[in-house]
């Protein structure tokens, strides 16, 4: 059993970049949709008030907030041949009893999770796995269990954020808080619909704030903790504070032997859903921020090296040639302490921070440079390597596309910032995998993101181009990739051998 799994029916859960700034996003967007109006009250909770006896007040206001999501993929199979039926014996002493019926067959498989209405013209947040895949989409609100046919306006893998939108109006909108007010020990209601029980409502409170390195997930990690209990069927529901506002989107338990709530649960911040639901909304190409630096965590040996009176900060190790840094002056050994006036930690939190900016926004950087505080004002560029949008995952001829032969992999062009990153000799050429889908036949071969493929069938890949071409003129069952990998101070090529059957959807 894994250690970490997302609480959803059926669901249970990268090689990452040497530089989490540089770390590649796959957003997903179709088309242009209204921006929804939300309720917000970003007043941090009062915590000198004393708690009532009851939770039903808050429970009433926002579990209308909160619906039932089914799914339903539809996969094509065909029926199993009984490989004694080719024996030539058998066949002389049996005679041919091969299936008349050898059609394809279609199978569905059913799942559930939850949602949150986050506007009242339709709009609801919920986490990407619960609807990845899925071929059709029901909503259920209220206790009517009316239903209603949803679309999918967006998903983001990295931070497993999905957006719906149904045809309503004058819903029962949560009221969203900011979840940067948030503080250990604050109390939380969990409130989903586990084990398809019906909706329920459990209690908890926050276990820790900016939760990230938990295997198997998603790339961008801010997560809340909460004991709480979250359980399958709980994702993408609503974790509100003691006020009855959103902080949060359910998303993945630690289990227990039985895959159940051992009281270590997580939720997507709603400030980082909220920034990842407007970009979805607003449609066309959806990029995150770069600055182009290599940071690194500050250690105690490091704090003391440079002077610096706590470990606070992230640390410039390296800084991309022509990439914003370098234009605007930022140099190894600089350490960053805030990002357009939000507190630095670590490596980890300047990757978020940078990564909600949007391309061509000033960041005002603050920093220390020889014990001197400094400031900079830094053009974003977009981060490099991966163009999502409308039309990007749906057509193989874009630079960054998903291979038909490579079902699941998406490529893009060897740039010269992640040739610098990733030390790439300059007499190695091909196209960088940005991603990899976990449930791929690439992925059971040994494909990784940042492998850089560089022969398809023993056929030079000079480009994510030359990548698509070679898969789509591929015809046999099985082909030969080639890739250029590194690992830590090791690099090096490889063969792998992938399956060319497209896996059923």
């Amino acid at each position: 059993m894994k250690l970490m799994s997302r609480s959803f029916f059926g669901l249970f859960t990268a090689v990452l970049g040497a530089v989490a700034v540089l770390a590649v996003s796959h957003f997903t967007s179709w088309g242009r949709d209204s921006q929804p109006a939300f309720n917000v009250s970003a007043t941090p909770i009062n915590r000198d008030a004393r708690l009532g006896t009851s939770f039903a007040p808050i429970v009433k206001k926002v579990a209308p907030s909160v619906v039932n999501i089914f799914t339903t993929r539809f996969i094509k199979e065909r029926p199993m041949r009984n490989p004694l039926l080719n024996d030539p014996v058998f066949r002389q002493f049996f005679g041919d009893q091969a299936p008349s019926d050898n059609r394809e067959r279609t199978r569905k498989e059913q799942s559930l999770g939850s949602g949150v209405i986050v506007s009242a013209d339709g709009y609801i947040l919920t986490a990407n796995h619960v609807v990845d895949g899925a071929d059709e989409i029901k909503v259920s609100i209220g206790d009517n269990k009316k239903e209603f046919t949803a679309r999918v306006i967006g998903k983001d893998q990295a931070t497993d954020v999905a957006v719906l939108k149904i045809e309503a109006n004058n819903l029962p909108a949560v009221t969203l808080a900011d979840s940067d007010q948030l503080e250990i020990g604050d109390l939380v209601l969990a409130i989903g619909n586990p084990f398809g029980v019906g909706q329920s409502v459990t209690m908890g409170i926050v276990s820790g704030l900016g939760r990230s390195g938990l295997p198997g997930f998603n790339q961008y990690q801010d997560f809340i903790q909460t004991d709480a209990a979250i359980n399958p069927g709980n994702s993408g529901g609503a974790l509100v504070d003691a006020e009855g506002r959103l902080v949060g989107i359910n998303t993945a338990i630690v289990p227990n032997e039985n895959g159940g709530n051992q009281g270590i649960g997580f939720a997507v911040p709603i400030n980082m859903a909220r920034n990842v639901l407007e970009r979805l909304v607003s449609g066309g190409k959806i990029e995150r921020g770069y600055l182009g630096i290599a940071p690194q965590d500050i250690d105690a040996g490091l704090a003391k090296q440079f002077n610096l009176p706590d470990q606070n900060g992230a640390l410039v190790g390296d800084v991309i040639p022509d990439a914003p840094a370098a234009k605007a002056g930022l140099k190894s050994g600089d350490v960053i302490l805030s990002v357009n006036g939000k507190p630095i930690a670590d490596a980890h939190s300047l990757q978020l921070t940078v990564s909600q900016c949007a391309p061509g926004s000033a960041a005002t950087i603050k920093f220390i440079r020889n014990g001197v505080n400094k400031t900079l004002v830094i053009t974003l560029d977009a981060l490099p390597g991966v163009s999502s949008g409308s039309n990007d995952q749906n057509n193989p001829e874009t630079g960054s596309s998903k291979a038909h032969a490579l079902d699941g992999v998406t490529v893009a062009d060897l740039d010269p910032q992640i040739r610098s990153l990733l030390r790439v000799p300059a007499s190695v050429q091909g196209a960088i995998v940005t991603d990899v889908d976990s449930e791929s036949n690439s992925a059971d071969a040994g494909l990784q993101r940042n492998d850089l493929i560089i022969e398809i069938n023993r056929q030079p890949v000079t480009g994510s181009d030359d990548a698509v071409r070679l898969c789509k003129a591929a015809k046999d069952d099985q082909i030969l990739v080639k890739v250029w990998r590194r690992l830590g101070g090791f690099a090096g090529t490889r063969y792998l051998s992938v399956d060319n059957t497209k896996r059923p959807k």
